[in-house]
């Protein structure tokens, strides 16, 4: 039998400060490659849109791996749509169907949570969020499971949208994202951006921003000056130089040679060779950045978890689907 867990159910089965507990034993247990031979493929539709598969998601000790599938449509609500395969490893045994959106907001929004707790000062209380959908949600609401936040400010291109988070979660809505920078000690953005929206000039010492949006080639929130100058985490080297800021940094003209460039992509830390230890510098007046691209074993991380505790409390329906 397969179980079949909708949003709702989902809803039931997550809880932010233990998905972030499972998404930080991943990191850990793959900061030195034991996620296998993972790939992320993005196809281009002839609508407007993309496809996107994530491919195979495992885990050291797990026994089970994942087939993510997503639909992406920018002018859609929601914007993302699909279904995550779980299967088992034993025999591919098709576990359970969830909905994708739900997950990868989830693991989107709680590990960029974790990045940003890890790599921004212990004293930053403020925080600013630019895009104000479903992963700023989560980054915030993970980020308060963290460390106490004093305040917080939003912009999005939809004024109403960001009143509303705004209303939310106490806070303030801005016009423009460089007002979010002017106050926030945290920026967190999760836009569809396709040209830089904050530059070196709108950045400050210790300064910390995690950047979402640069998940795909072309997509870009933060300038290259302002990537450069910062010190840049990734969360894999590989994708984010085939998918992400790297890339975009190596295909940005002869000055990418720099000390963040392409050219030394090896030199990048990832966020799991910090959370092992591998951080040698202290906390500095440098800007850092946090810049995901996603990876499949995060979904199955979350899946894994949410499957356990239905599996326990009987949450979703289940069907035969070789019947």
């Amino acid at each position: 039998m397969t179980r079949v867990l909708a949003r709702a159910d989902l809803l039931k089965l997550l809880e932010p400060r233990r998905c972030i507990e499972v998404l930080a034993a991943g990191f850990r247990a793959t900061a030195h490659g034991g996620a296998g031979g993972a790939r992320r493929v993005v196809a281009e539709l002839p609508f407007p849109g993309t496809a996107t598969a994530l491919i195979p998601g495992t885990l050291p000790g797990v026994p089970a791996y994942t087939v993510k599938v997503n639909a992406k449509f920018p002018g859609a609500a929601p914007a993302l749509r699909g279904v995550v395969c779980l299967h088992g490893g034993a025999d591919g045994e098709l576990l359970a169907l969830m909905d994708s959106a739900t997950v990868t907001s989830w693991r989107t929004g709680l590990a960029a949570a974790l990045g940003t707790h890890t790599l921004a000062p212990p004293d930053a209380r403020t925080v600013g969020v630019i895009g104000a959908g479903a992963q700023a949600e989560l980054m915030v609401r993970g980020l308060r499971a963290l460390r106490d936040l004093d305040a917080l400010v939003v912009q999005d291109v939809d004024a109403d949208r960001a009143r509303a988070f705004a209303a939310r979660h106490g806070g303030r809505a801005l016009p423009t994202p460089e007002a979010v920078a002017a106050e926030a000690d945290i920026v967190l953005l999760a836009t569809w951006s396709r040209a830089p929206l904050l530059d070196l000039a709108d950045a400050r010492p210790a300064q910390h921003f995690t950047t979402l949006g640069a998940d795909e080639p072309g997509k870009l929130e933060l300038s290259p000056g302002l990537l450069r100058a910062a010190r840049l985490v990734v969360d894999d080297r590989e994708l984010a130089d085939a998918s992400g800021v790297l890339g975009s940094l190596r295909t940005d003209g002869p000055e990418a040679d720099g000390p963040e460039g392409a050219d030394e992509v090896s030199g990048v830390l990832t966020l799991g060779e910090i959370l092992m230890g591998a951080d040698r510098l202290p906390h500095s007046d440098t800007p850092t950045v946090y810049a995901p691209v996603g990876l499949p074993w995060q979904d199955l991380a979350l899946a894994w978890e949410a499957y356990g505790v239905a599996e326990r409390d009987g949450v979703g329906g289940e069907v035969d689907l070789l019947a």
